[in-house]
């Protein structure tokens, strides 16, 4: 079974210097949830300074309440971990990457410092929220902006030790979107025996065209969950040049005419995005919802 994993409300917003009202994320989050996804990454609780457009954070899962579908939120450090134990969040994620040039950027901590306090946000998580889930970023899985070309060993190394310090999950992301199926294919092998193919998400970013052919990759490696962005929303804001995230869009109408079920409605999901682009001033540009609002026009 495929799983799809919606990073637009955080991933998609962050970057964004508009502001957006938090009823209006909430409404945004519901209408994903309708079109039938099922894990939401609904915001963050780094430092409203660092990202104000997620300064509203516990506001918007207060909204949420009962949750319309599996939420997350990202926690960067033990202060953020603090103000998230405030709310009913059940789903964390920690962010770190392969390179230390790119979590000195993001972060203000190398890699293996960020790990240190990852060790320490996930244990204090485990003892407020016993049934609660983890998620590990690795972010510049492929190439960083800063670093240059990242070997698949060194991608690997930093997944392993998310595993050994708690995460659920990882997810592999390809920050600014340079990958091409020949590199997936190496680091799906390099993590082959070292990390569990079921613990193991990809989360691409289309800046160059070719992240419907990494997922395709992916899939023929083994790998069955997947980031991606409603509309095509977002960026990051510490990797000058990264494009958008993989459209949750494009990314439903390859799988579904691949075979593949997801439970989504790509009409619904189409429409889902567009109070967001519009009040960001934007017009939709992610293909598979341009093709749907076609046959089914807003009213």
């Amino acid at each position: 079974m495929i799983r799809i994993v919606e990073v637009g409300p955080r991933d998609g917003l962050q970057n964004e210097a508009t502001p957006i009202p938090t009823e209006r994320k909430a409404a945004f989050i519901r209408a994903l949830a309708a079109a039938g996804l099922k894990e939401i990454e609904a915001t963050s609780f780094v430092s409203p300074k660092w990202v104000p457009q997620l300064g509203d954070a516990a506001e918007l899962l207060a909204r949420l309440v009962p949750p319309p579908a599996l939420l997350s939120a990202l926690v960067p450090n033990m202060k953020g971990l603090e103000r998230a134990l405030e709310t009913s969040i059940e789903r964390i994620a920690l962010f770190t990457a392969a390179s230390d040039a790119f979590t000195q950027k993001n972060i203000a901590m190398s890699v293996e410092e960020s790990l240190q306090v990852f060790g320490e946000v996930a244990a204090a998580f485990r003892a407020a929220r016993p049934g609660g889930w983890i998620r590990g970023y690795v972010s510049t899985a492929f190439e960083c902006p800063y670093a240059g070309r990242i070997a698949p060993a060194r991608t690997v190394e930093v997944a392993r030790r998310l595993i050994e310090i708690g995460m659920d999950e990882v997810s592999i992301g390809d920050t600014i979107g340079v990958a091409s199926p020949r590199e997936v294919r190496a680091l799906c092998r390099a993590m082959a025996g070292e990390i569990p193919t079921e613990k193991i998400a990809f989360h691409f970013h289309d800046t160059r065209g070719t992240a419907i052919a990494t997922v395709a990759e992916g899939l023929a490696q083994g790998i069955t969950a997947f980031d991606s962005s409603a509309g095509g929303l977002g960026g990051c804001p510490f990797a000058p040049g990264a494009g958008g995230n993989l459209a949750t869009e494009d990314l439903i109408y390859f799988l579904e005419r691949e075979g593949i079920a997801t439970g989504v409605d790509l009409a619904a999901l189409a429409h889902a995005s567009l109070p967001i682009l519009s009040a960001l001033g934007r017009a939709p540009v992610a293909k598979a919802q341009l093709a749907a609002l076609s046959a089914s026009p807003p009213k």
